[in-house]
């Protein structure tokens, strides 16, 4: 199968087999379904082999007996390529008849491939010339093994449209990337990244509950109350918050099944999280990369820029729906001057600077945007550790959401969080997943936030207030999360990419347009912005 792939696209057989990162669509399970079908008819069926001497392994369909020699058969649910086979599937098939003839120790002439959609067979000669093919084939594998990078995608674009990792290689990108002058008279590239993720987050927020399984259900019993039961195919994440208890099972499930667990404290920290490791070649292209000055400086600048201009056109739509633009035109060109330093300035410590000072403008300016009978929502000012109001504290919770959302997406597309490029390293908080939040925290947390406060969904009830320190109370958890939630389900058209997405897929696709720049495909990261 890795032949195959390799004899696909070489992008495919690096990301399958250097990287081990496979995903099983709708094509692959119709394969599966097709062989269960198949009527072996009594000759051997899904015969595994493996050669010392080739250095290779084959799970063959079946070997059946023709024209008195035995021959390897592939079957394949499309149709043939006219009279021929495809060249993936002729590779395929030439393994297994090298694989079959080491291990009989005698010839086989011939394999077949039986092509389900135009009732055809194909016969594949095993010659001198298909074992040549083989042997330049298990040599090209090994050289793309050796290598960090990965090969350039494929030149022939309908290869990507029936590709089960489009959505991790992202090739129409990379082909947007590669054009000079966008034509809006040329046909748009072919939407390949999923607009949502239908798999859920569980959140567990009441103290005392217990987690766990049984069969294919996740079971959560809260100590006072009914049992709650979830299809497990169902969960992308489980998120246990403050003091619950999780089974050893259903750790070891979720780690089999690539479900993350996430762990924060009652009063919304992040603590940490049980998710795949990444591969080791995304990790090394991610540290090479940011030895590269150049490419830190750019990435910071866009960033930089990408959060102050966030910040600014949320400040402005608002102000202009409540009437309030003449109230922060002081902040709004504290925040203008801001771009224009980050424009004009150069070194990653003018760029901070800017980044900073805009963000001093934008919180005095963002108390404006509250409705003026606020008292328990009443903002005066960005305190933190610990929160010191309601305000700050329901704005920290969900920051602490957005972190552990941000987290999960640089897991799964594998880089190491502890290294990022704007964010300097420290304990508490992995730098890449704050570098990566940038891009979010106005879009998915304060826009909700301030627009849950004007709807008056906040009362006292959702907050334990002590003298020195704010927190949310188990209610106020559950209401921050459910806004929180609700807004990732929200669409949002890329300025760039010209598709729409839901924020929980945008999060994901910043995390993968940010590991192309470490990968020879830069410049789509950092490009969303709100809508002005």
């Amino acid at each position: 199968m890795a032949l195959h792939a390799l004899a696909y696209c070489e992008r495919l057989f690096y990301l399958e087999e250097v990287e081990e990162i496979r995903v099983a669509d709708h094509r692959v399970y119709a394969g599966r379904t097709l062989h269960a079908d198949i009527d072996p008819e009594g000759e051997w069926s899904s015969v595994t082999l493996e050669s010392e001497r080739w250095g290779l392994k084959g799970k063959i369909d079946y070997v059946r007996y023709r024209d008195g020699a035995v021959c390897p058969f592939e079957h394949k649910r499309g149709r043939a390529r006219g009279d021929d086979a495809w060249p993936s599937d002729r590779l395929q098939v030439i393994a297994y008849a090298a694989l079959l003839a080491d291990h009989l120790e005698r010839p086989v002439p011939e394999g077949r491939i039986r092509y389900h959609a135009s009732n055809k067979t194909v016969r594949v000669a095993i010659d001198t010339v298909a074992l040549g093919e083989l042997r330049a084939a298990l040599a090209r594998a090994a050289e793309l093994r050796a290598r960090i990078d990965r090969p350039p995608i494929a030149e022939n674009e309908n290869l990507c449209g029936r590709c089960s990792l489009a959505p991790i290689c992202l090739p129409e990108e990379e082909r947007l990337l590669g054009l000079d002058e966008p034509n809006e008279d040329a046909p748009k590239p072919k939407r390949l990244f999923p607009p949502d993720d239908e798999r859920l987050i569980l959140h567990v927020t009441d103290a005392g509950s217990r987690i766990g399984k049984r069969g294919e259900q996740i079971l959560v019993t809260p100590h006072e109350g009914v049992e709650q039961r979830f299809p497990a195919h169902d969960l992308a994440a489980i998120v246990l918050h403050g003091a619950v208890q999780i089974s050893a099972q259903l750790i070891q499930y979720a780690a089999s099944r690539d479900i993350a667990i996430h762990w924060l404290s009652a009063g919304g920290t992040y603590i940490g999280a049980m998710a795949p490791p990444g591969g080791v070649q995304r990790r090394l292209r991610q540290y090479r990369g940011l030895l590269d000055q150049a490419r830190c400086e750019s990435l910071t600048r866009r960033l930089a820029s990408a959060k102050v201009e966030n910040q600014l056109r949320f400040l402005l739509r608002s102000a202009r729906a409540r009437n309030r633009t003449e109230q922060i035109s002081e902040q709004v060109d504290g925040l203008k001057a801001a771009l224009r330093g980050i424009e004009r300035d150069e070194g990653i410590a003018a760029w901070r600077g800017h980044e900073g000072r805009a963000g001093r403008h934008y919180f005095a300016a963002l108390r404006q945007l509250l409705g003026p009978e606020q008292t328990l929502m009443a903002f005066s000012g960005r305190n933190r550790r610990p929160p010191r109001d309601p305000f700050n504290a329901a704005l920290s919770f969900g920051y602490s959401l957005l972190y552990r959302d941000v987290m999960a997406a640089i897991l799964c597309v594998g880089l190491d969080p502890a290294l990022g490029f704007f964010h300097t390293p420290r304990s508490a908080a992995y730098p890449l997943a704050l570098d990566l939040m940038e891009l979010f925290r106005t879009t998915l947390w304060d826009m909700p936030l301030v627009g849950s406060i004007n709807r008056r969904q906040w009362a006292e009830a959702h907050f334990t207030i002590a003298p020195q320190q704010v927190w949310l109370s188990a209610e106020g958890r559950k209401l921050a999360i459910r806004l929180y939630e609700e807004r990732k389900q929200e669409h949002w058209r890329h300025p760039v990419l010209d598709y729409s997405l839901s924020y929980a897929r945008a999060i994901e696709l910043e995390a993968r347009l940010l590991e192309k720049e470490w990968s020879g495909s830069p410049g789509l990261f950092a490009r969303m912005r709100v809508r002005g």
